[in-house]
């Protein structure tokens, strides 16, 4: 009887863990390539250590280092790059972000496709809220480019590897759960029938087998949050590097005059001034019995 339970929850653990195992393997950056040699340009050498270019607390003679919504998409995703551009466009003088959650142009010079994108959200009129223009640009080509370049250099985790890495522990966690929940009834039958029956074979051999299952799904649910807790949801291993690179600088930037660099890898909340905090993590609020929202 016990084995009518103990196949099924063999066959779930069996094919959720591989399926996870072969997903894991398949997002480990490129053989022989670190973070570095993947930011050179063509033609560039590697440096000789893996703390040496961009790893050396971004020196000026890096070879490649990335740009900031390079590292913001790492850190934060595609939000965290609209962040970093109005941030950088308002201290160039091409917007003003308000504290009351409204962006305006000031100045309409962009210098990139991602910049020209901004400007486009917010419309004819030239100001329009701060999250309408954050969400509308986040899902924008420009964004959808850049995390292509960053999955092509192995650096960015691709949308669909993600999806599917979250469905397969998700798989993995719910064959932890059947098997729990076979074994139980397993061994609730068995207490039963030998009730009835008054016979005495004992619950320790059927147990043990269904230990088997849940030591597989159990390990491989360990191995997934070792391996993927440091990991940003857009950052693969290699881009990840870059990330622990920045981190030791945090107390640095977060003394810094120039917001840009703490909003890279901590976001809005980062921010010093009290007043851009507002403007990217305050949402407007619609005044009382005129359906109206307040405007810079």
């Amino acid at each position: 009887m016990p084995y009518l339970f103990l196949v099924p929850a063999v066959l779930l653990a069996a094919l959720s863990s591989l399926r996870l195992c072969r997903l894991a393997a398949a997002s480990d950056p490129l053989p022989g390539l670190g973070p570095e040699a993947l930011l050179l340009p063509p033609g560039a050498s590697a440096p000789s250590t893996p703390s040496e270019s961009f790893l050396r607390e971004l020196r000026p003679s890096a070879p490649r280092p990335p740009a900031p919504v390079e590292a913001a998409y790492l850190a934060g995703g595609p939000r965290r790059v609209v962040d970093v551009t109005l941030i950088d466009m308002t201290g160039r003088g091409l917007l003003h972000l308000a504290h009351t959650g409204w962006t305006s142009v000031a100045r309409p010079l962009p210098d990139t496709e991602l910049e020209s994108e901004v400007l486009a959200a917010l419309g004819p009129e030239g100001q329009r809220r701060t999250d309408e223009v954050r969400g509308e640009v986040a899902a924008g080509p420009a964004v959808a480019a850049l995390a292509r370049s960053l999955a092509d250099l192995g650096l960015a985790v691709p949308p669909g590897a993600r999806a599917a890495l979250a469905e397969a522990v998700a798989g993995v966690r719910f064959a932890f759960l059947a098997t729990l929940g076979l074994g139980a009834t397993a061994l609730a039958l068995i207490g039963a029938r030998d009730l009835v029956s008054g016979a005495h074979e004992g619950l320790l051999t059927p147990a043990a087998w269904f230990v088997l299952p849940l030591v597989l799904t159990g390990g491989t649910l360990l191995m997934a949050r070792a391996e993927f807790a440091p990991v940003t949801p857009w950052a693969a291993p290699a881009g990840q590097e870059l990330l622990h690179a920045l981190r030791p600088r945090r107390r640095a930037l977060h003394h810094a005059a120039d917001p840009l660099s703490a909003v890279v890898l901590r976001g809005p909340a980062a921010i010093r001034d009290p007043r851009l905090r507002a403007a990217l993590t305050v949402r407007p609020r619609t005044r009382q019995g005129r359906g109206e929202t307040p405007r810079p």
